[in-house]
């Protein structure tokens, strides 16, 4: 069952990018009791995510898209995000 976190994180970026695929993984539990663990489990995630959006966009700007996306969740809500990024015409 997805955390109240995991659950905007992947509400906020379905409404910015309608992406044709989405994963928001929790991969807190990994990080139990090393830095940046808040005891929440909430703290460590990997998005995984695909739009037109992304088109002929850089990767750094995809991430600075998907970070502007979350607002003040990654470096502030949130200890670690790992993006994965992609457009739908990307070479797989």
């Amino acid at each position: 069952m997805a955390g109240p976190l995991e659950t905007e994180i992947h509400n906020l970026l379905t409404n910015s990018f309608t992406p044709n695929h989405l994963e928001v993984n929790n991969d807190s539990a990994m990080h139990s009791g090393h830095s940046g663990d808040d005891g929440s489990g909430e703290s460590h995630f990997t998005v995984v995510i695909e739009s037109e959006a992304f088109s002929g966009k850089s990767r750094l700007e995809r991430q600075r898209m998907v970070n502007r996306a979350l607002g003040d969740i990654p470096g502030e809500r949130v200890h670690a995000l790992a993006i994965r990024a992609s457009a739908p015409d990307d070479k797989k």
